[in-house]
Order: C-alpha cells, then sequence, then structure tokens
C-alpha cells in the first residue's frame, strides 16, 4: 500500500509544471534541464501585445518594461495551467532585487493562487543547485548537475546561432531566409537532450543557416547593441532590432548574453578562461564610473569604450523607461565621446513606443555611420601617400 502511495506522490511530482518568462531563447535551455530532472517545463505563450496589456493594466505606472512583461507571462502561464512561475532575483540598487516580492504580492492580489521560486542571480553554481533542488524531486548530485551542464552549453550554443544568423542576416539576398533556417533549428536545438544530440543539431542549424544565398559584395556596417540585458536579449521588448538592421545591412553583436552572464555569475572560476564581461567592464569603465551602480550600467559604459577600440561603425544603447542605472550611464556618455570618436544612439523603450518613429530612428542611424564610414574612407585614400619605387 504504501509503495502504491509512494509511486503516486512520484508521478504528480513528475506532473510539476514549472513557467519562466520569456527573454529570447532562454526557454529552450531552462526546459532541457528540467525535463531531465523529472519536470514538465511549461512554456507560456511567446510574449505578445496582450501579454503587455495585460501586464501594463496591473502594474505600478512608473514601473519599467521588463517588470509588466514578467507579469503579462506569469498571469499567462498559470492561467494556462502552471503550478510554479520561477523568477530570478539580484542584489544591489536595480530594482529587479525588488520584483520578487512585488510580483509574488501582484499575483495574489489579482486572485492568482500559485507556487512562486526565486533564484539568485550571483549565488553562483551552489545557488543555481539549490534553486534545482527545491523545484525538482531528484536529489542525485550527479544527475542535477548533469541536468546544468546541458543547460549551459545549450545557452552556449543559442548564443552562438545568433551570431552567425547576425551574419547572414544583413547580407542575403531575399531578407527573412536566415531567419527560418534559424526558427526552425531552435526546434532540433529544444528537442536534443544529450551533449552528443546537441553537438549534432548544432551542426545541422549551423548548415542550414549557411545555405542562405547572400550578396558579398554588400555595403555593411558593424554595430554592438548594449544596455538593459532583458531588452537586449528579448525580441518583443526590443521590437526586433536586430532583424530591423539585419534588413538595414547592419551586422550586429550583443555585447550583453546569457553566456557572458554564465561566465561571470555562475560557472565556477577555474574553469574560465581569458578575462569574463564583467571583468572587463571594471577595467574600462573606470575613468568614468568608478563602482557598479546596478543593473547593467557599468557594462554599457564600458562596451561604447570597446566598440570603439574594436572599430565598430557604431553602438546602439537600448534601456526601459524609468531605468535609473541606465539613465546614470545616458548621462555618461556625452564625457565618454569627448574621448571616443563612435556614434552613439540611445533607445528608450517603453509600452507606448511606436514601431514606426523606431525604424526612423534606425535608419538615419544607419545613413549616419555609412557617411562617417564612407569619408573617413576617403580621407584615409588622401593621406596615403605610396613611396617611391627604388
Amino acid at each position: 500500500m504504501n509503495k502504491a502511495k509512494n509511486k503516486d506522490k512520484d508521478k504528480d511530482k513528475k506532473k510539476l509544471k514549472v513557467a519562466f518568462p520569456h527573454m529570447g531563447t532562454i526557454y529552450i535551455a531552462w526546459a532541457t534541464c528540467l525535463r531531465r530532472l523529472g519536470v514538465e517545463p511549461f512554456i507560456p505563450p511567446y510574449t505578445s501585445k496582450k501579454t503587455l496589456s495585460i501586464g501594463t493594466k496591473n502594474s505600478p505606472e512608473s514601473i519599467c518594461l521588463p517588470y509588466k512583461l514578467i507579469l503579462g507571462n506569469f498571469v499567462e502561464a498559470i492561467e494556462a495551467g502552471a503550478d510554479y512561475v520561477a523568477m530570478i532575483g539580484s542584489p544591489g540598487i536595480c530594482r529587479l532585487g525588488e520584483y520578487g516580492k512585488s510580483i509574488k504580492n501582484n499575483l495574489k492580489n489579482m486572485g492568482y493562487e500559485s507556487n512562486y521560486i526565486e533564484l539568485q542571480l550571483y549565488d553562483g553554481i551552489k545557488g543555481l543547485y539549490k534553486f534545482i533542488v527545491e523545484l525538482t524531486p531528484v536529489r542525485n548530485p550527479f544527475v542535477i548537475l548533469s541536468a546544468i551542464n546541458i543547460m549551459i552549453q545549450k545557452i552556449f550554443v543559442l548564443d552562438k546561432l545568433e551570431q552567425i544568423l547576425s551574419f547572414y542576416r544583413a547580407r542575403e539576398i531575399k531578407p527573412g531566409t536566415a531567419e527560418r533556417a534559424f526558427k526552425q533549428g531552435l526546434h532540433l536545438i529544444y528537442e536534443a537532450n544529450t551533449l552528443k544530440e546537441l553537438k549534432n543539431a548544432k551542426k545541422e542549424v549551423i548548415n542550414n543557416i549557411r545555405k542562405t544565398p547572400i550578396d558579398k559584395k554588400r555595403d555593411i556596417v558593424y554595430v554592438d547593441i548594449t544596455g538593459e540585458i532583458f531588452l537586449v536579449l528579448d525580441y518583443f521588448a526590443n521590437q526586433n532590432i536586430e532583424k530591423e538592421l539585419g534588413k538595414m545591412g547592419v551586422q550586429t553583436r550583443r555585447t550583453l548574453t546569457v553566456s557572458s552572464f554564465l561566465k561571470d555569475a555562475i560557472i565556477p572560476k577555474f574553469l574560465k578562461k581569458g578575462e569574463t564581461h564583467l571583468e572587463r567592464a571594471f577595467r574600462l569603465a573606470k575613468p568614468y564610473l568608478k563602482r557598479d551602480i546596478g543593473g547593467d550600467a557599468l557594462e554599457s559604459v564600458s562596451d561604447v569604450i570597446y566598440a570603439n577600440k574594436q572599430g565598430k561603425d557604431g553602438i546602439i544603447h537600448i534601456s526601459p523607461f524609468t531605468c535609473m542605472p541606465e539613465i546614470m550611464s545616458q548621462n555618461i556618455f556625452p564625457k565618454i565621446r569627448e574621448d571616443v570618436d563612435i556614434p552613439i544612439l540611445t533607445l528608450i523603450m517603453d509600452e507606448q513606443t511606436g514601431k514606426a518613429g523606431y525604424i526612423t530612428r534606425l535608419e538615419a542611424f544607419v545613413d549616419l555611420m555609412r557617411r562617417k564610414k564612407r569619408k573617413n574612407k576617403l580621407k584615409a585614400a588622401k593621406e596615403f601617400v605610396p613611396q617611391k619605387i627604388l
């Protein structure tokens, strides 16, 4: 009799549905980890205008865009049957540290009874391990670490695929070809449950993207995208900025990625190679910002200097309306402009941001970068004096 009851309990645990808010493609990695540990990953409907409407209606007016979108994701997930909603938290000055308590109370006030769990960003691998133990019935450390490992490896693969997509999207002859191959490939990455399957899926997806016909002579502009990490990574939140820039012949690079965050906060130090993004941020931002002031401000300031050193044609800083750390970094940009020769475009996003005006600003910025690039080439040609042949 007791054995039968235990089997029923195990069965119930396996049916546990856990939902995470959307942020780009990170759900693919989380889903794999949870599946391997006997938990059913629940993926809410992808963020839409309905999601934003739900979040905006039930959020404090002055709160930033990521909060509203996350709240909307959770409401849609709970209504669709999720047992748990999982959130990330952070220490320090950024309001993200208060999101958890606020969203939990907000859901309760809205009449939604759900289990809520939070992962602290900078608790490292121990914090991630503890977080997973709270969510799953598995207690074998080797099984848990194996699931964490494939999740981390998937994140690195997904970021690599985004980089390759950006290269082909800026050069493709028929817009949307590389994007279709990428989206079809996401399903293969999602279904991969072992490192071998992941390796094969990665190879297949890359080969499919590389079949995209491209114009090798197209005049390409190279741009880095920095700012608040949620807006940098989430397609809906940033209104598909990389896709829109790709249509204009712009190859983009995200300065903030989930894989770079893992190197800073999760992966043990002895496994890291070279300087991490955060370490570089402290080094390069020092003349302008001597300490971390919360959010991704330190990284944003340093990314401008780094992009200039790398010879990029421009950098775009994207942030949510009312985000104090990013407001601080934007106020440092005029000082940085005295020392660097790189155009900077700042974009502030909220639920009122219109697509038409947004695209117009991007087009104007791309035009500015192209004119500056042509001017520099012309100047370099005039200054070049060939040596006399002896």
